[in-house]
């Protein structure tokens, strides 16, 4: 999985990137510090895997991972080259959701690029600035599209189905609110990799005193709360300062310094569990002495196409799937166990993969 962090200059986007990643971007107060792209790769936290771990002996634990690409602060005019202008929004094209860093908290001390904090002014703002970006390369496509159209029933239909989309798009509207009336519309939407048509979490960034009540007198993170859920996006509240000093913490200091600030998660895995979540996206593992690790695959995949994570062999010459949940191994305590209890089942190609299930695929080519 792959997430773009986007946001104003100093709204604590570099310093939420920091935090997640312990990569060490450059974050300061002033606009346009983080110039080249920044990429981090996280660890999915999941306990599951050190069960079976140990209950395996195994040599070697993998769990899932994050990818996290953080761009340069965006303002008013960057579609045009204001600021670092918008080569940047080209980092994040390729990402599967993008993570909006919205400022929701006062400090003299820190800048705000428009002078005052106004969480849904910001959003409107960063929206337009890629929906500009959307528009560039929507007309780049419509340059190429007009010529073939005039000889191509096929490009004709998708002239027509851009100059549709450019209009939505001209009325400052995102482009995964615009309707698609056939497949071909859909497919075409999705190869266009538009920014706007991704999902979208939004990362609201607030004072230590805000964090203990997750945000809920604060007024900016109710407007953003509002928006979100009226947009179909995920939401979750962070303290990018906070995060920062956690993200110094070995896994004991972090969980005292969690429950002394009265809080159950950090803000890393709020983000997962907003993305997992907006995204579709469960786990399935296999286990065993080599190795232990997690593969993140939709909800509703199919075994072969589970089995295809791991290799296109497996889904090409998939025969069955020996599978265990985990919540059953660990209650029987050993696979043995778990197989005397007729646990273990077989399952066939039909058969729908759920978060958890522990599985050892059987195949031949």
């Amino acid at each position: 999985m792959k997430l773009g962090i986007v946001g104003l200059p100093n709204v604590g986007k570099s310093t939420l990137f920091n935090s997640l990643t312990k990569a060490g971007a450059e974050s300061a107060n002033y606009p346009f510090c983080t110039i080249d792209p920044n990429v981090g790769v996280v660890t999915v936290p999941d306990k599951r895997l050190d069960v079976l771990g140990e209950m395996y002996h195994t040599k070697k634990i993998i769990p899932a991972v994050i990818e996290f690409v953080d761009i340069a602060g965006l303002v008013k005019g960057a579609s045009k080259g204001e600021g670092l202008g918008n080569q940047f929004l080209a980092n994040i094209r390729e990402v599967d959701a993008i993570v909006h860093v919205v400022r929701c908290f006062e400090n003299t001390n820190i800048v705000h690029v428009d002078g005052s904090i106004d969480p849904m002014r910001d959003i409107e703002t960063i929206n337009l600035e890629l929906i500009f970006s959307d528009l560039e390369v929507l007309e780049r496509r419509m340059s190429k599209t007009v010529k073939l159209s005039r000889n191509d029933k096929t490009a004709a239909k998708e002239l027509a189905f851009q100059e549709r989309l450019k209009a939505h798009l001209e009325d400052n509207k995102l482009a995964k609110t615009f309707k698609t009336e056939d497949e071909d519309e859909a497919a075409w939407l999705a190869e266009y990799n538009l920014l706007t048509a991704k999902p979208v979490i939004f990362a609201a960034n607030v004072s230590e005193d805000d964090l203990a009540d997750d945000g809920a007198l604060n007024e900016g993170v109710q407007a953003v709360r509002e928006y979100a859920e009226k947009e179909e996006c995920e939401v979750f509240v962070v303290c990018a300062e906070i995060e920062e000093e956690i993200s110094q913490l070995d896994d004991d200091e972090k969980a005292m310094f969690l429950e002394d600030l009265g809080l159950k998660e950090s803000g890393l895995e709020k983000l997962i569990r907003a993305s997992y979540h907006l995204l579709g996206l469960i786990s399935y593992l296999t286990a065993g002495e080599p190795e232990v690790r997690a593969w993140t695959i939709k909800k509703g995949t199919k075994a072969p196409q589970a089995a295809g994570k791991i290799h296109s062999d497996f889904e090409r010459g998939f025969i069955r799937a020996e599978v265990v949940s985990y919540d059953d191994l660990i209650a029987c305590g050993s696979h043995n166990a778990a197989k005397e209890k007729g646990l273990i089942r077989l399952e066939g190609k039909d058969y729908v993969v759920q978060d958890g299930d522990i599985i050892l695929f059987r195949f031949n080519v």
